[in-house]
């Protein structure tokens, strides 16, 4: 039997030989199963009647994969899962922190809220154009992209959530979606390519693409480096797929030409990718630039929410104005990047959480209240709580949590921001978060009044009622916003645990690197 002849020591600096315990192979299977997942679709895609009888026990098996890899990270910390055996920074490196593990449940969570909102939305052409493949491909990209350990495979994912993106805007190839997707692709490629430029000059500067490596590395270059452009190339992109001011116009302008489960799966995940990004980068692996610009994406962020909510003011489609109101809560979750502690931080995370969670359940709401008043339009919408006063009852307590208002999830995050402002002296972003709260609950209340209580010339209304693909989904996202509201210890503890670990990253570099990080 042939025998290697690399000595033992040097396998064992370079690689692993102790087998993986069985807790870590849920570092990849997110992924790994969606993208499995999509292959089955994909060579089932002639049998519409399989499709929905497969996606939706999947994407709820991949919900209790996510919260199981939640478990066994707060159990034992870091996990970090490596490819082909060879440690960092040779092999390449999935590695899951609190951080990534509450963003992938929650992203799963959306995606099984979706899936079974697309059984009523999803009609059998676009079926057959492949909305459950694409779905998949899309989790599985933003999946990987909360796992992975390595900044180029964060790249990598960031092109899978994209191009499937890509296949859920234009199904149904309606002229409009067409336009919406031209506007959506020109800034989102713009942005990528943005990414792809950072990476090489971060690969030129560290010659590693490990993201423990590079944290570890980062405090030792000091003034030798161009850090400053690097970092400035890397927030630049990541604002762009973040849809932060100025580079925010192509969201108003292409979420509201999908079909609604789709604009309300591209609010809940895709933008939060680049705001999770943001953090990860900026906020762990470069610290000291992070804390440079600080000042800059203050500004930013306090732009972004005012326009933001000034924006979803002046809309009269209501689909439009959930777009602005996305605008606005990334402009929240900037201005806590900006500040930079740990109160900040957590709050950040928080918000990004429960954004998830809402804006999705506001868009399955809208495309409700679109098919029972025959448009999506305010100047035409009225009586739909003669229609459904449970329909209104749930777009109430929606509003209230976009809005920051109690007892729903949105009032805790944004409350500990505004007190992380005053806390560090930045009372104007405090005031911006108020004001831009203000102006959010102004348009909700206006869309409410205008939609939901004026009753029609006619004065007489039929009442409608939800299907169960409906009613399901938005019944169980609005309960878990109040549940979170009513009860938000559990997740502000997991929150506080997360952003410790993103700015002191010691257990997350020796998950990595047991040994120690290799010297440069």
């Amino acid at each position: 039997m042939a025998t290697s002849s690399i000595p033992l020591e040097a396998l064992e600096k370079s690689m692993t030989l102790a087998s993986v315990p069985a807790a870590h192979w849920l570092v990849i299977a997110p992924p790994v199963w969606c993208l499995l997942l999509g292959a089955i679709l994909i060579m089932t895609r002639k049998r519409m009647d399989l499709q929905a009888w497969l996606a939706i026990p999947a994407l709820a098996g991949l919900v209790l994969i996510d919260a199981g890899l939640l478990a066994a990270v707060i159990r034992e910390g870091p996990i970090t899962m490596v490819m082909g055996r060879w440690l960092p920074p040779f092999g390449i490196a999935f590695t899951v922190d609190p951080t990534g593990a509450l963003f992938n449940l929650t992203a799963g969570i959306a995606a099984l809220a979706g899936g079974i909102a697309a059984l009523g939305d999803i009609d059998r052409t676009r079926r057959a154009y492949g909305f459950f493949p694409f779905l998949f491909l899309m989790v599985g990209g933003v999946s990987g992209a909360f796992l992975t350990g390595d900044i180029f495979n964060l790249y990598v994912w960031f092109e899978v959530l994209l191009i499937s993106s890509f296949g859920l805007i234009i199904l149904g190839s309606e002229r409009e979606q067409l336009d919406g997707a031209t506007k959506y692709a020109i800034l989102n490629l713009i942005g990528t390519t943005l990414f792809l430029i950072a990476v090489g000059i971060l690969y030129a500067v560290f010659g590693t693409l490990n993201m423990a490596d590079i944290a570890a590395r980062a405090p030792t270059l000091g003034a030798s480096a161009p850090m400053m452009t690097l970092s400035l190339v890397f927030i630049t992109a990541f604002l762009m797929k973040a849809a932060a001011f100025p580079v925010n116009s192509w969201l108003p302008a292409s979420y509201h030409t999908p079909r609604i489960v789709v604009a309300g799966l591209f609010a809940g995940l895709l933008t939060k990718v680049g705001v999770y990004a943001l953090i990860r980068v900026m906020v762990m692996l470069l610290p000291q630039e992070a804390n440079a610009y600080s000042t800059l994406i203050g500004v930013i962020a306090a732009l972004t929410m005012i326009t933001g909510a000034l924006g979803a003011l002046a809309q009269a489609d209501l689909r439009r104005m959930l777009g602005y109101m996305v605008i606005t809560g990334i402009g929240i979750m900037l201005a806590g990047i900006s500040f930079g502690a740990q109160t900040a931080i957590s709050a950040t995370l928080f918000y990004a959480l429960h954004s998830m969670i809402v804006m999705l359940a506001l868009y399955l709401m809208v495309g409700v209240a679109g098919r029972m008043g025959g448009s999506f339009s305010l100047h035409d919408l009225s009586g739909l709580y003669a229609k459904s006063p449970l329909l209104s009852a749930i777009a109430l307590a929606l509003f209230f949590s976009v809005s920051g208002l109690p007892p729903f999830s949105g009032f805790w995050p944004k409350a500990m921001l505004i007190k992380a402002a005053f806390d560090f002296g930045a009372w104007w972003q405090g005031a911006v978060i108020l004001v831009s709260g203000l102006l959010t609950t102004i348009a909700a209340t206006r869309a409410f009044a205008l939609g939901w209580w004026r009753m029609p010339a006619s004065g007489t209304v039929e009442p409608a009622r939800m299907l169960a693909s409906e009613l399901i989904p938005l019944s169980a996202l609005t309960l878990l916003s109040l549940g979170i509201g009513l009860y938000p210890e559990p997740l502000l503890a997991l929150a506080q645990t997360a952003a410790a670990g993103l700015l002191e990253p010691t257990a997350y570099l020796h998950s990595v690197f047991p040994q120690g990080a290799p010297t440069p």
